[in-house]
């Protein structure tokens, strides 16, 4: 299949670690294992073809704990259309899959760095996002 898009532009738009005492530090250092991972993605029609996608990832403790950190990267991906998309549910596919999948191991990289500068050394991510799987979920 022909790529139908083309990555313009990418960055991060937004960024945001919290911890807010010694006493959360610590109790997240030893609960970090239990959090978890929330994507949210929205895009912006720009001109000429041309869109804005914002990939939200969130990594935080579902528990409502007094002692936690948040970790928000908000990364933005301008993509140009290189063919004409007349399916509304072809381009939410791009937008929500092929797209994702070709930046998501940047943004990774990007959110364990975050993570990691924020004190909290040795955090892996072991099980792989799979998007086709996500967007077949979705929609089906």
């Amino acid at each position: 299949m022909a790529e139908n898009f083309k990555i313009l532009a990418e960055f991060v738009k937004d960024m945001s670690s919290e911890t807010k005492d010694i006493e959360s530090y610590l109790f997240v250092k030893e609960n970090l294992s239990k959090y978890h991972l929330l994507i949210n993605i929205t895009s912006k029609p720009l001109k000429n073809n041309m869109i804005e996608v914002s990939t939200t990832i969130k990594y935080h403790d579902k528990e409502n704990n007094d002692k936690r950190s948040y970790f928000e990267i908000v990364y933005a991906t301008v993509i140009k259309l290189t063919t004409e998309i007349k399916d509304k549910k072809e381009l939410e596919k791009i937008l929500l899959c092929d797209v994702q999948k070709e930046i998501y191991p940047r943004l990774e990289k990007v959110l364990l760095n975050l993570i990691t500068g924020s004190g909290y050394l040795g955090i892996k991510f072991e099980k792989k996002i799979d998007f086709d799987k996500l967007y077949k979920e979705q929609f089906n």
